[in-house]
């Protein structure tokens, strides 16, 4: 019977139900390590240094989009396969993006708080716009740009995409009008960033990328805190050069007392919650679990993001 350890954030009882007489499910916890441990379920980080001590490991599992918590490499070079779940949250990520775009755009949040702090005021969240004058940019436009982009096409925004991978013809296709960085940047009242986080894509929304955004332009961020200078965004919104900036993630998760969540006007900061759904939850889980179950059974698991066998 094959070892699964199932992370601090994966539900061990629906992995034991579903690989049932397959394998021994345990919790566990990084630092990972164990001779007799085949597959890791898990979103916490996963080490070389991990993956050394692992010697039996098979697969490792992450019931997210997201898989730049694993050394891909380290793995690969061991054998082992490292899958995700690509798709799982799609529509759940869209939706929560557009919601904090749409929180921004009217002051939903800061008007909820001059309220809260006994004001009446509907001008306490500054000049408001109407959502159809937006001009949208969307930095990253796989799964979760493109659904966010057909949400904003049909509330009537002007639409732009940068994917440095994705062809112009394919964006145009959609919808959507292809631009380069620096000419989206400059263009747009609004971004929204989707790009996975790699070596090639961390920091790229940086002090100097902010400056080229107009006058009170407006920042949504609930891919990866990575992706983005975090401290140079909210520098720009102390100084009045960005209008509002609303964060699903952040550097350091869960806050804590060294690094506690920030907090500003025209600020609004969700506890990486965009992918949230009970469908999603549960798909999530299903998935990865299913990702396990494939490679313990000697089959090719889908979603896999490297080939260990080449």
């Amino acid at each position: 019977m094959s070892r699964v350890l199932c992370g601090p954030s994966f539900p061990v009882e629906p992995a034991r139900t579903a690989l049932g007489a397959l394998a021994r499910i345990e919790a566990g916890a990084p630092p990972w390590s164990g001779d007799d441990v085949e597959a890791l379920l898990t979103f916490e980080p996963v080490s070389a240094e991990d993956v050394a001590r692992l010697p039996a490991l098979r697969v490792v599992a992450t019931p997210s989009v997201g898989f730049d918590h694993v050394d891909v490499a380290a793995a690969s070079a061991r054998g082992v396969w490292v899958c995700n779940v690509p798709d799982y949250c799609v529509d759940e990520m869209a939706d929560h993006s557009l919601a904090l775009l749409l929180a921004l755009v009217r002051g939903v949040v800061e008007l909820d708080r001059s309220v809260r702090a006994g004001r009446w005021d509907y001008e306490a969240a500054g000049t408001l716009r109407r959502i159809q004058d937006v001009r949208l940019g969307i930095v990253g436009f796989g799964r979760i740009g493109r659904a966010l982009a057909r949400r904003a096409l049909a509330l009537g925004m002007d639409v732009s995409a940068y994917d440095a991978l994705v062809p112009d013809a394919e964006v145009a296709a959609a919808g959507v009008r292809p631009l380069s960085l620096d000419a989206l940047l400059a263009a747009s009242d609004a971004i929204s960033v989707h790009a996975p986080l790699t070596p090639d894509t961390a920091r790229l929304i940086g002090a100097d990328e902010i400056a080229r955004l107009p006058r009170g332009a407006l920042v949504v961020n609930a891919a990866r805190a990575g992706l983005v200078d975090t401290g140079a965004l909210l520098a720009a919104l102390e100084r009045g050069d960005l209008g509002g900036v609303a964060l699903d993630v952040l550097d350091v998760e869960p806050p804590d007392a060294e690094t506690p969540a920030p907090a500003a006007p025209r600020l609004v900061v969700n506890p990486h919650a965009g992918w949230y759904s009970e469908r999603a939850d549960e798909a999530a889980v299903t998935r990865a679990v299913g990702c396990v179950r494939d490679v313990l059974e000697g089959r090719r698991p889908p979603n896999a993001v490297n080939d260990p066998t080449r």
